[in-house]
């Protein structure tokens, strides 16, 4: 029987519209650093506008960074606190996806820490400090139903000039308040309704196959992967089904509670670490078939897999291939299982410097997985999921 710790001190207000009750939370300053992506949706769509609106019913003051790109970087982190300084920001609110959420946990840590913030990073060449301030408090508004990031302490942050992209961690950067509201999810384009909704399922398909699940982060994992499975062919075919987008949410939450993470998330860090413009959750689904399949050739995932594709809706799985074959035809129901990793620039040649690196980039865990894998399996991988 396996010992585990659960921890979570966010307070979510979940469901559509919860956006117009943030005026009437206790929010944790008086001066907010609202920080959203360098791409025009919070804007187009109004909910920049709707966020300033709510402080200024709350009486809290306000600037605005909107300079985080998709895989955010080492200089959004710098550039974001300096501003929360200049500004004289006492928390921040992220407004967006993962890229926003993360970035916005790491400035919040530059706010009141030393140094930058690659001096915090595990990766191999990271700094490897502990940092010795918490973070400025954290506010997260979603807008997105793919990365959990608004329930965890976890940052994916990317060093350019080091090709190193990975995760950084510390107890303050959970965030104190979450608002989840579908209707802010209601804009994302199919391809990334499918990217993003993707990334849940294998936060969470990662969580059951981890030799150190256990039944706390099994029970949010396995609905959550009841809830992808049905809906999000639904929310990729038609992004107005707002039943659809509301368990699609609720999933993404779920897998975020419990985020038990194996190789193929350092897999993808590595992949992302050279190509900025590879969507994470894009490049999950490329490796996904491979790396699974690893474990249901040799048997050694039976129960969780059967576990998996039973959640799926596979009434009568036997076997790990039962739960490889169900994963196929989510893929296929969303336009996802033919993506291409030379469409991203990636070449077959440079496969071959990526298993040197695993354990120099910090994503999930690589002791975790149902088998112990080797750098000829990793490359392995890597060249039979390469199109």
């Amino acid at each position: 029987m396996k010992q585990f710790m659960f921890n979570m001190p966010t307070k979510v207000l979940f469901g559509f519209g919860q956006l117009s009750h943030l005026h009437e939370q206790n929010l944790p300053g008086k001066k907010a650093l609202i920080i959203t992506s360098n791409g025009s949706s919070t804007k187009k769509y109004g909910y920049l506008d709707r966020v300033i609106n709510e402080l200024k019913t709350a009486g809290i003051d306000y600037a605005v960074f909107d300079q985080i790109r998709p895989n955010p970087t080492r200089q959004n982190v710098t550039d974001g606190a300096a501003m929360a300084k200049k500004e004289a920001c006492d928390f921040v609110i992220a407004l967006g996806g993962g890229s926003v959420m993360d970035a916005t946990k790491c400035i919040a840590l530059m706010m009141t820490n030393p140094g930058e913030i690659w001096d915090y990073s595990l990766s191999q060449q990271g700094g490897k400090q502990t940092a010795p301030y918490d973070a400025a408090p954290i506010v997260t508004i979603t807008t997105s139903a793919g990365t959990g990031s608004e329930v965890d302490i976890a940052a994916v942050i990317s060093n350019d000039e080091l090709k190193e992209k990975t995760g950084i961690f510390f107890p303050s950067m959970f965030p104190t308040l979450s608002i989840v509201d579908p209707d802010l999810m209601m804009s994302v384009p199919p391809k990334f309704t499918a990217f993003q909704g993707m990334d849940a399922f294998f936060h969470a398909a990662e969580s059951v196959i981890n030799k150190n699940e256990h039944v706390m982060g099994e029970m949010f994992a396995l609905k959550a992967i009841e809830l992808i499975a049905k809906y999000l062919p639904q929310a990729y075919k038609d992004g107005s089904n707002k039943e659809a987008r509301y368990h699609m949410a609720v999933a993404n939450t779920l897998a975020g509670y419990y985020m038990l993470c194996t190789s193929p998330h350092t897999m993808e860090h590595i992949m992302g670490s050279y190509h900025e413009d590879l969507v994470h959750g894009a490049g999950l689904i490329m490796i996904a078939h491979e790396y699974y399949d690893f474990f249901a050739e040799r048997q050694a995932a039976e129960e969780p897999m059967i576990k998996m594709a039973k959640a799926m809706g596979v009434k009568d799985a036997t076997s790990g291939k039962d739960f490889i074959a169900a994963l196929d035809n989510l893929l296929a129901s969303i336009n996802c299982d033919k993506l291409k990793m030379s469409d991203y620039g990636i070449t077959k040649e440079e496969l071959k410097t990526y298993p040197q690196r695993i354990a120099d980039v910090l994503g999930g865990d690589i002791t975790a997985d149902p088998l112990p894998l080797s750098a000829e399996d990793y490359l392995s991988i890597f060249e039979k999921s390469y199109r």
